[in-house]
């Protein structure tokens, strides 16, 4: 089976830093791919370089069988890339409904649309709900309540919902559990699987190995700017990926 998004050989340098030094990188189609490595490895450009967010100065990435080169994550998200930051990237004061589509509004058929910029509200509104009940999220009311008086569990369900509503093809969620308490955790793992299970392939940054293991079907581990090597979780246990994301233990495949 061949990988949805391939890299090969990326190299990215910030100055006298590599940060990724002719790594590589598979996911293939309907997986959750775990990302992980120690602080300093590397696994944010990698990120970014297969999102559009960087241009690494070496290597070749494909999408689908294509060989891509994005210049921004524009650039990712239209070829059917969407990320999901740690930081969400949400407005608090606006709506659900307008989150969803920030960068991407709907406008009103004919004059009003073309010239005056009008938006169709009732179409962003009924596609924002239809998606969030898609997923299980309509605990969530009103569509056009402000993000801010969300719970981060909420915020975080908007954020993947407006991810798998535009990522046609792949979602990179970068720490998606990191700023939550134990129930509200449980609903995006619970969320995460469920977008898995319409067939989008995912890309898990985390540092909570539990949860890591309890969701990834194949484990991505990033060292010194490279890929280490990838794990499947039921055949090590959450100490084997510390030590080797860590150095303290080389797996097999490496050391032969």
């Amino acid at each position: 089976m061949e990988p949805i998004l391939k890299g090969r050989n990326l190299v990215k340098h910030y100055g006298r830093v590599t940060a990724l030094d002719h790594c590589d990188f598979d996911l293939m189609p309907g997986e959750i791919l775990a990302v992980i490595g120690d602080n300093g490895a590397g696994k944010s450009t990698l990120i970014k370089a297969i999102s559009g967010a960087v241009v690494p100065d070496e290597g070749d990435i494909w999408l689908d069988g294509q060989k891509v080169s994005f210049t921004s994550p524009i650039d990712g998200r239209k070829a059917g890339i969407e990320t999901v930051y740690q930081t969400l990237a949400m407005s608090p004061a606006l709506s659900i409904a307008d989150n969803m589509f920030m960068g991407r509004e709907i406008r009103a058929e004919g004059i009003m649309g073309k010239w005056f910029r009008k938006l169709d509200r009732k179409k962003m509104e009924d596609f924002a709900r239809q998606k969030l009940s898609d997923l299980g999220l309509m605990t969530i009311q009103n569509i056009n309540q402000a993000v801010e008086t969300l719970s981060g569990g909420q915020r975080q369900g908007v954020a993947v919902a407006r991810a798998a509503a535009f990522g046609s093809k792949v979602i990179i969620l970068d720490e998606p559990t990191a700023a939550l308490g134990v129930k509200e955790s449980r609903r995006v793992l619970e969320l995460i699987l469920d977008v898995r299970s319409r067939g989008i392939p995912i890309i898990l940054i985390s540092h909570n190995m539990p949860h890591v293991f309890e969701v990834a079907d194949r484990i991505h581990i990033h060292r010194l700017g490279r890929r280490l090597c990838v794990i499947d979780p039921k055949d090590y246990t959450m100490s084997d990926a510390v030590a080797f994301m860590t150095g303290a233990k080389v797996p097999e495949a490496v050391a032969a």
